[in-house]
């Protein structure tokens, strides 16, 4: 298959081009399968999918089990304590956006973190109840299924009650997990064993869950039949919304019954752009993710990246280049587009992104004080995630990114619900020019508003060619999420590289504030880091972060390949 993709790379090749210090993340080859592929972060989950499809159910049938499995498997990340996007295409060419993004509370305000100085609270925004958005997994699995699914709701859940009920096994890279919320400083582990209803799940033993014990969520469980068997209402208007109100009005939280029962789903047409020959479908406001990406190609589309080569002196500084502008541009311009206009034609405008392009120097970094949000002043208007992919027999295609943002949310249950609430209220701006958890440096249009929905960088994307599905993908990563999906898509399309290559390639990140390209070992070759020095790059290492989860289907032969990161050992990519 990969012999017929425009920019193939040949092994011999790729792995020249790899640097010698990187990982063996070539070597390994990507799932295969003739009628449908599902990859997720845990294998559980994929699991819980596939008995799905394998019973006749379609893509969407199938996310909705694979949702709710990992609320249960990835209780870090999955989650019905938040919210998310789900991408559908149908095989008859259909599309749809499904917005399940928390909102703000309704008594939430744009000065709710600040002390009496104007100074953010540290913590105030990450951890406890007041960091907590309205949830819309629910709700949003409930409008998936009955508008596009087939089976019934109770069918759907019955994998992610049992694994509840009955518990799974703990894999290293799960309590992998676990460890390291315990030093990562906003929430998660390390407040574990101060509340009694968390500590009684996962230090039943007096420590988190080890390698090999099982990990029974009988709360959980409890909650996840009330949904199979009342639906939305069960959370929206019934004895889980309560139990959670009470629980954050008795610990400074400011939930309302009226929060719950006030929620909605929103749909809209996915947002779309073109990149060499490919059709792009992603996320629209209220996530960045869409038009950040499809900005970024735009601007990048100009330059041979191919033939320059994966990770080479000139195409990592043009791709650095690119983002640092258009992250300035994500930053200034975007929020809920029920409270702002988004000026998403503006950027997408090929006038705008050949603007951008010339503005980058062929040999030097610009500093990032020097760039700009480009289109100028607007009017101010007052009006850990995880993603997983899937393509069924049919062709239908379902991309699905979710969150409770950090690690754990805001590191809370309610009561007995036995479910992570999120802290996406840090993901609005606390005040103007104050990173938030993950250094985003953003401005008034996405200041708190009571009913508003924070932005996000969550990036579900499929790619189409001569309307024929090509590619399914998306990752958790916060605001690296978006050159995730940026990586992922030029490596396939540039860089020749099969699926699993494409996500598990150790990536780079620019996102013009902090000044600073941020890599993953093996990334750059010492030669090329010190080449980009000397043109004024400032470097710093991260580990790892992300875990893209793709689907590739052949167009010639219509095999589904699946990729699972290696970055998540527990994942899984499997098909039939």
């Amino acid at each position: 298959m990969y012999a017929r993709l425009p920019a193939l790379l040949c092994a011999a090749a790729l792995l020249a081009a790899t640097p010698p210090t990187a990982p063996e993340w070539h070597s390994a080859p990507p799932a295969r399968a003739p009628h449908a592929m599902i990859a997720t972060e845990q294998h559980y989950a994929t699991q819980a999918g596939l008995r799905i499809l394998e019973r006749g159910g379609n893509a969407v049938d199938a996310a909705v089990a694979v949702a709710y499995a990992l609320a249960v498997v990835d209780p870090c990340c999955g989650n019905i304590g938040g919210g998310g996007f789900m991408l559908v295409r149908m095989h008859d060419g259909r599309e749809r956006f499904i917005d399940f993004r928390e909102k703000a509370p309704l008594r939430a305000n744009p000065h709710m973190y600040l002390d009496a100085k104007g100074n953010v609270i540290p913590g105030a925004s990450t951890k406890g109840y007041l960091a907590v958005g309205v949830p819309g997994t629910v709700m949003g699995m409930e409008r998936a299924r009955a508008e596009f699914g087939t089976l019934p709701r109770a069918v759907l859940m019955a994998p992610a009650i049992a694994l509840a009920d009955r518990g799974f096994t703990v894999e290293p890279g799960d309590a992998a997990i676990f460890a390291a919320s315990q030093s990562e400083g906003d929430s998660g582990a390390y407040t574990f064993a101060k509340q009694p209803n968390i500590r009684s799940i996962f230090m039943r033993n007096g420590t988190l869950p080890q390698s090999g014990s099982v990990l029974a969520q009988p709360q959980l469980g409890a909650t996840l039949a009330l949904i199979a068997k009342d639906g939305a209402q069960a959370f929206y208007r019934g004895p889980i919304a309560r139990e959670v109100v009470a629980a954050s009005q008795r610990n400074g939280g400011i939930l309302t019954l009226d929060d719950f029962s006030k929620y909605t789903v929103d749909e809209r047409a996915p947002l779309h752009c073109t990149y060499r020959g490919y059709t792009i479908a992603s996320a629209p406001p209220p996530s960045s993710g869409g038009t950040t990406l499809c900005e970024t190609l735009g601007v990048t589309s100009g330059f041979p990246l191919g033939q320059w080569g994966w990770h080479s002196v000139k195409s990592v500084h043009y791709v650095v280049e690119a983002e640092r502008r258009t992250y300035a541009d994500r930053n200034t311009y975007l929020a809920d587009p029920a409270f702002v206009r988004n000026p998403v034609a503006q950027l997408l405008s090929p006038e705008y992104e050949a603007k951008l392009r010339g503005e980058i120097s062929a040999g030097k970094a610009t500093p990032s004080v020097d760039v700009k949000p480009g289109l100028g002043p607007l009017a101010h208007e007052n009006a850990d995630t995880t993603h997983f992919s899937i393509v069924d027999r049919w062709g239908n295609a379902v991309a699905v990114t979710f969150t409770i943002n950090d690690l754990f949310g805001a590191g809370v249950i309610a009561g007995n619900t036995g479910f992570f609430l999120n802290d996406e209220m840090d993901d609005f701006t606390s005040k103007p020019g104050v990173p938030n958890m993950f250094g985003l440096v953003q401005g008034v249009r996405n200041d708190i508003e009571p009913g508003k929905r924070p932005l996000s960088s969550m990036t579900p994307t499929i790619l189409t060619k001569n309307g024929q599905l090509f590619m399914v993908t998306g990752s958790p990563g916060g605001s690296r999420i978006i050159t995730i999906a940026l990586s992922t898509i030029q490596n396939v399309v540039d860089y020749g590289m099969n699926v699993q290559q494409a996500v598990n390639a150790p990536r780079i990140h620019m996102q013009w504030l902090p000044d600073e390209v941020q890599y993953e070992p093996g990334a750059l070759s010492a030669s090329t880091m010190e080449t980009l020095r000397g043109m004024g790059y400032t470097f710093r290492e991260i580990h790892s972060w992300g875990s893209a989860q793709a689907v590739l289907v052949d167009p010639q032969s219509g095999v589904r390949y699946g990729g699972t990161d290696r970055r998540h050992p527990s994942g899984l990519a499997a098909g039939y």
